[in-house]
């Protein structure tokens, strides 16, 4: 049996972070949506009882790192499975940029693996098994657009966000999220306003929502990343309606409606940065084939 699953990457329209928790982890309010970029996962059952991880990609580990391993082990040892799957990874979303591609890998996997051995779950009980193998995983399972709050793995649905273009930027750096969780200084940062962005989205409020885009974790990459800092400030002098920095980054978007602005800022990115994207948002999860 062989199964398809697109693995869209996710962007943070709004990002804050209230606290850290007793148990280590920050109190976070996220507002995130799915974006027409993903990566596509094939499931294939396997005689022996193994998983195996085939990717192209030199910073994709095909062992016990790779988050989609993760998904599929955690399902065998739950469920008592006695069956082996290949996974292999067509990756399209930037590594280590702050757009979720590993958790999307893993929350697909978790999907097409609990379509492949008719295990029955719900999404509800797939995001709760995801989030044990990160805070973005159980958002992905569900895919569209979300508040998430808790430490990423309470999931509340919101409506599809006004149409428009995202251009994505992610210069040849990597950053840890973890050290910018760390150099994070909450007395010091201006929160964005989440009630905002979930009326602007629930309104259809295109002009609301890009005045109310935010990202707490900004504070701390633009001063680490200067390559970051440039980006923004280059989709800003190329007209975008909204720019605004993913996750821990260094993903940067540029949110506009106008096919011709949005060229201009693609055109004008492209000699000055490695991975430029300009896709859709998506409207909803994605399918199983």
């Amino acid at each position: 049996m062989k199964l398809h699953v697109k693995a869209p990457a996710k962007i943070n329209l709004s990002l804050d972070v209230l606290h850290k928790r007793p148990d280590g982890y920050h109190e976070v309010e996220m507002v995130m949506t799915t974006i027409d970029l993903a990566d596509r996962i094939e499931l294939k059952e396997l005689r022996q009882d193994e998983i195996r991880i085939d990717s192209h990609n030199r910073f994709v580990p095909d062992d016990h790192r790779n988050l989609a391993f993760q998904a599929a082990k955690l399902l065998k040892e739950t469920y008592h499975i006695k069956k082996g799957v290949s996974i292999s990874i067509d990756k399209a979303i930037p590594v280590a940029a702050g757009l979720a591609g590993g958790s999307s890998d893993a929350a697909a996997v978790l999907k097409g693996l609990n379509q492949m051995w008719q295990l029955g779950l719900s999404l509800e009980e797939l995001a709760d098994l995801g989030s044990q193998i990160g805070s973005d995983v159980s958002f992905c399972v569900f895919g569209g657009t979300a508040l998430a709050t808790g430490r990423g793995e309470k999931i509340t649905p919101l409506p599809t966000p006004p149409n428009c273009w995202v251009v994505l930027a992610k210069p040849q750096i990597g950053v840890s999220t973890a050290e910018v969780y760390r150099n994070l200084k909450l007395e010091e940062v201006r929160h964005p306003n989440t009630k905002a962005m979930i009326e602007a989205i629930v309104e259809q409020n295109y002009e609301k929502m890009c005045q109310n885009v935010g990202n707490v974790l900004e504070s701390v990459t633009l001063k680490m990343h200067k390559e970051v800092a440039q980006i923004k400030e280059q989709m800003i002098r190329s007209g975008a309606d909204a720019v605004l920095m993913s996750g821990s980054g260094p993903t940067v978007f540029a949110l506009v409606q106008h096919d011709s602005r949005m060229n201009r800022i693609y055109n004008g990115l492209r000699g000055f940065c490695g991975q430029v994207f300009a896709v859709r948002m998506l409207g909803g999860p994605p399918t199983i084939v």
